[in-house]
């Protein structure tokens, strides 16, 4: 196989997808395709599309903008920059490979990627979904993304890599190195993006991928499980999530009387809305009004050196990918 510029193997790193930029209309189209897609609101769609677009999209759109305006950075959402970073560190790792990044909602499309890569000769691609854990409404998606604009393009997917040995020793490792800068708090909780409850009652292996991938953190950590708390954030919605709860249980641990905690989220390959804002800012505000004196958030692996390392050995592997 070729490897010259034109016609070497490339590989896609996605992530969900961003804002163009943190005001009320950018905030409307990008939540309009999110939440239109059928993998992430599976209501019917003359039921759901008057809801999402009368009422969700004006009430929704200026209170999430308000919230982009508070983390955006110079470069744009915080999910964009280090996304494009980490393909840029992943791409120094692998210089036999076109390494790129696409957007599942927003931009660069995957559309917009695969046609690029199509024309500069490129016929071979592996698509790395960022979402260490399966689910139907994340890695699913993308594959419907991918099977669309693929055409004549040789494409894998990768399915998963929430017990990837690498992926596992970098969050341990993260978690290790704000030990040593700050102390250990009372409490490590692993905060993991929800789902509704009626996907996993429904097969969606997301739920059992997040508990094994706690178990894996701990054993790179050197700790029990028991030693660290598993909780779900994100909920939207009034349906039955994935439970517990992230912010309920900060809460509860408040009144119990823990007053430092620390919470890592590993389901999310780069910091974004969830991390910096939900949990860093609400979460944070929710932990010390109950009683707390400091939750203290461990970024994501971003592009780090470890992170690029591990993504780089799962692109150049074999296992999981179709």
């Amino acid at each position: 196989m070729s490897t010259s510029p034109d016609s070497a193997p490339a590989l896609v790193l996605v992530n969900l997808g961003t804002p163009a930029a943190p005001t009320a209309p950018a905030v409307r189209r990008y939540l309009a395709q999110f939440l239109h897609d059928h993998r992430v609101v599976q209501l019917t769609r003359w039921l759901w599309c008057p809801l999402l677009h009368f009422i969700i999209l004006p009430l929704r759109s200026p209170k999430v903008a308000h919230k982009y305006a508070q983390i955006w950075m110079e470069g744009g959402s915080p999910l964009a920059v280090h996304t494009a970073a980490l393909a840029k560190a992943v791409a120094a790792r692998l210089p036999d490979r076109r390494v790129v990044h696409a957007m599942r909602y927003g931009e660069p499309s995957v559309r917009t990627v695969l046609d690029r890569l199509r024309a500069e000769g490129v016929r071979q691609v592996r698509v790395l979904p960022l979402y260490p854990q399966y689910s139907t409404t994340t890695t699913a998606s993308v594959a419907d993304a991918v099977a669309v604009a693929a055409a004549d393009l040789q494409v894998e997917v990768l399915h998963d890599y929430h017990l990837d040995a690498g992926w596992a020793a970098s969050i341990a490792e993260s978690i290790r190195a704000h030990w040593a800068a700050h102390g250990r708090g009372e409490r490590l909780l692993l905060s993991f993006h929800g789902i509704p409850r009626r996907l996993v009652d429904g097969g969606d292996p997301y739920a059992d991928q997040c508990e094994a991938s706690a178990c894996a953190i701990a054993a790179a950590l050197d700790v029990r499980r028991d030693e660290l708390l598993l909780t779900f954030q994100s909920r939207f919605g009034r349906e039955r999530w994935l439970e517990p709860y992230t912010q309920p249980t900060l809460e509860a641990l408040a009144r119990d009387g823990v007053r430092r905690v620390d919470v890592v989220c590993p389901g999310f390959a780069v910091d974004c809305l969830e991390t910096l804002e939900e949990i860093a800012v609400e979460n944070d505000a929710a932990f010390r009004t109950a009683g707390g004196e400091a939750l203290r958030y461990i970024p994501c692996l971003n592009a780090g050196g470890a992170h690029a390392d591990a993504l780089a050995a799962l692109a150049r592997g074999d296992v999981g990918w179709a």
